[in-house]
């Protein structure tokens, strides 16, 4: 097919011809010649209840017929404010929030809060910003300067502001070096605000699990260290709750669930159930009030055309009642990566297997890195028995919507334990 779609985080030159899927129902995707597979990566980290959600679906019908669209600034509407209720309720330390459109822009939002809650108090000398090494929270400027330099930020290097980056604790299944790891990260941490503590402005952190650095996790006693550090020093701690949000860690929250209360919490992804655009950054009343004065220069001038999209805002109050719903349907499905994990755990080509709530991932031995050749070897082996994953490399995770069958995890499992004996041996 010779598609005009230039595909993101793809080399166009050579690549295969893409995938046309022509319909989707709970995990399954149906492709355009009859081939059926199962997503078990939610399609890039958002579908959470599955593919076409009756519930979702009908919200989003029915809001489509009242309203589908209104200008944000200056009018606002019930989806909007009740969506808002909501996620200060489930949240009540950061009772203000900001609606934009995608992962990066709710990230840029918290950047431009954070910067401009000091400068708003004549503290303009707080400019500088930490991040965790590895660190990945999106692909406008800003949100790259914050995240760990990468094949995702070399080209635009001269583009992006200074970061002093901390070192991440990754930890796995059996690893009795954890403690260790986090004392020399938190030491380098309180090493660099002794010496200009004064100079930042704030911390970004991915609370418990960082995505696309490969699925690495870390310890909730780290995340309270650095809160506890920042706190020390009169700095801003940002969560971005991007892709952790909406029961992916185990908790509707990963910042609540590690014991961790940010000044700013940025959402995404998940947020509207993987239906439409839809995100929010979140912040304290202290934040928020630094903004409110007679003095326009301190507005914050940012916003977007479809801020606060009612069907969005629909589509995402209909997620939160699944969510809400006892036991939530996501509760399940860390058990069950247990189990199956503990069947790998002597394979003699995995290795740092590990899990967090719904999010599961394990490393082929000698493949390290994202361009390793394994990974595209891999994908098209899992696509030949039906699956949908997309290894970073060697690293092989799961991020399964929650609608999906016992046996589909049995034998998604199963799969990788036949394809990497194949692939690597």
């Amino acid at each position: 097919m010779n598609s005009p779609i230039w595909m993101p985080y793809t080399q166009m030159q050579g690549a295969p011809a893409p995938l046309v899927v022509r319909s989707a129902q709970g995990a399954l995707l149906e492709l355009e010649d009859g081939r059926r597979l199962v997503d078990c990566i939610s399609s890039w980290w958002v579908t959470l209840h599955g593919h076409c959600q009756p519930r979702i679906s009908a919200a989003i019908a029915a809001q489509a017929g009242r309203l589908e669209q209104v200008i944000a600034a200056g009018f606002t509407h019930a989806p909007a404010e009740e969506l808002a209720r909501r996620l200060t309720g489930h949240l009540p330390f950061l009772p203000r929030l900001f609606y934009s459109d995608n992962g990066s822009t709710a990230v840029e939002v918290a950047l431009k809060m954070a910067y401009q809650y000091w400068r708003n108090q004549g503290a303009g000398g707080r400019r500088r910003f930490l991040s965790l090494e590895g660190a990945y929270h999106g692909d406008t400027l800003g949100a790259m300067s914050l995240s760990g330099r990468s094949v995702f930020t070399e080209a635009f290097g001269g583009l992006l502001f200074p970061v002093d980056f901390v070192p991440f604790p990754q930890t796995w299944m059996g690893d009795g070096e954890a403690e260790e790891r986090e004392g020399l990260a938190l030491a380098h941490l309180e090493g660099l605000l002794r010496r200009q503590g004064e100079e930042y402005a704030a911390m970004i952190a991915e609370p418990l699990v960082q995505g696309a650095a490969g699925m690495r996790m870390c310890r909730p006693s780290f995340l309270r260290g650095v809160q506890e550090l920042l706190r020390a020093h009169g700095v801003l701690l940002i969560g971005d709750e991007v892709f952790t949000g909406f029961g992916r860690t185990g908790g509707l929250f990963a910042c609540p669930l590690a014991g961790v209360r940010p000044d700013i919490l940025c959402l995404a992804k998940g947020l509207s159930g993987g239906f439409l655009p839809l995100a929010a950054t979140l912040c304290s009343e202290k934040v928020y009030q630094a903004f409110c004065s007679d003095d326009p220069r301190h507005t914050l001038y940012h916003g977007h055309s479809y801020t606060a999209n009612p069907l969005g805002c629909a589509a995402a109050l209909a997620s939160l009642d699944l969510l809400e719903s006892q036991p939530p349907p996501y509760a399940h499905l860390e058990g069950w990566h247990r189990e199956e994990l503990r069947e790998l755990v002597d394979h003699p080509h995995l290795c740092r297997l590990r899990v967090c709530g719904t999010i599961a991932a394990l490393e082929v031995r000698g493949a390290a890195g994202y361009l390793h050749e394994l990974g595209p070897r891999l994908r098209q082996a899992f696509l030949e028995r039906g699956l949908l994953l997309r290894p970073l490399g060697g690293m092989i995770y799961l991020v399964p919507p929650y609608c999906l069958e016992r046996d589909q995890l049995v034998r998604i499992y199963r799969a990788i334990a036949e394809v990497v004996s194949g692939l690597a041996a």
